[in-house]
């Protein structure tokens, strides 16, 4: 499974883009995202992961599999793990709503308002998305299927 996050809008204090599933017939929409804002030197906790290929793992461990184990007690078999990013640890697709949610970590949402206007940016109807997206990117990692999120920077 291909996953491919297209960044379209960077601000002083958040990046909205969109997630797509890649298949062989092109792309196909899953959801908006929300990321912490694009800078030239890392702030722990404030800045966007750099664009590139990284691969997704399930951590079956740490405070946010314990709170989504209850929380989506139905489906949740582990967060997703983007691993292997340079300078980055923990970097999880999870809910939230606005920048102040994510430490780098990749938040989707049903909604989205511009960044231009709103300065933390927003994703709404997040549990939504992540509730319709994550059952088929975990399931395909419980079952050993490679799953690989690309990030694409297109707002410079």
């Amino acid at each position: 499974m291909r996953l491919k996050v297209l960044r379209f809008s960077s601000k002083e204090d958040s990046t909205s883009g969109l997630l797509f599933e890649e298949n062989d017939l092109g792309l196909s929409f899953l959801c908006y995202t929300l990321e912490d804002e694009r800078r030239a030197l890392k702030v722990k906790g404030e800045t966007r992961i750099p664009a590139g290929i990284y691969d997704i793992e399930l951590r079956k461990e740490g405070g946010f599999h314990g709170r989504y184990l209850k929380k989506y007690a139905n489906i949740h078999i582990g967060m997703l793990h983007i691993i292997n990013v340079p300078g980055f640890e923990y970097i999880l697709i999870h809910t939230g709503n606005t920048d102040e949610h994510t430490a780098g970590c990749l938040i989707v949402g049903d909604s989205q308002e511009n960044n231009s206007i709103i300065k933390d940016g927003f994703v709404g109807k997040s549990v939504n998305a992540y509730k319709r997206i994550y059952p088929r990117i975990s399931k395909a990692i419980e079952k050993g299927q490679k799953v690989t999120i690309e990030y694409v920077n297109l707002d410079y």
